[in-house]
């Protein structure tokens, strides 16, 4: 049964930075991808960055490029979103899911299964 458990949430000042971790079981084969999604209160679900588990390549979105990394740790099963410079307005229940076959991002991940979700607040 495959299942992704994520962990790191939390409350942060703006300016500094958290990370959040999406440990994936149950996979036989790495030609799927994790994607990250959030929703804030009263906003649509956004779609954030996606990394692909086989070759490592990424997409993000404009509101997040530049100041959220996604990277994958292969060993450890584990897709990880290092955010830095943080602002209030990225306070939102945070979401990794996988994308069943995309063995290469060239954009936003498709979702075939999520995460439980973590909160994430940034305020003074």
């Amino acid at each position: 049964q495959v299942q992704l458990v994520e962990s790191g949430g939390g409350l942060v000042q703006p300016g500094g930075s958290l990370r959040l971790s999406c440990k994936a079981s149950g996979f036989t084969a790495d030609n799927y991808a994790i994607g990250w999604f959030r929703r804030a209160p009263g906003k649509m679900r956004e779609g954030i960055a996606c990394i692909s588990i086989r070759d490592g390549s990424s997409y993000y979105a404009d509101s997040v490029k530049g100041r959220f990394t996604v990277s994958r740790d292969n060993a450890k099963n584990t897709v990880y979103l290092q955010m830095n410079t943080l602002k209030p307005e990225d306070t939102a229940v945070y979401y990794c899911a996988a994308d069943f076959s995309r063995p290469t991002v060239q954009k936003m991940c498709s979702v075939n299964l999520w995460g439980q979700g973590t909160q994430v607040t940034v305020s003074s």
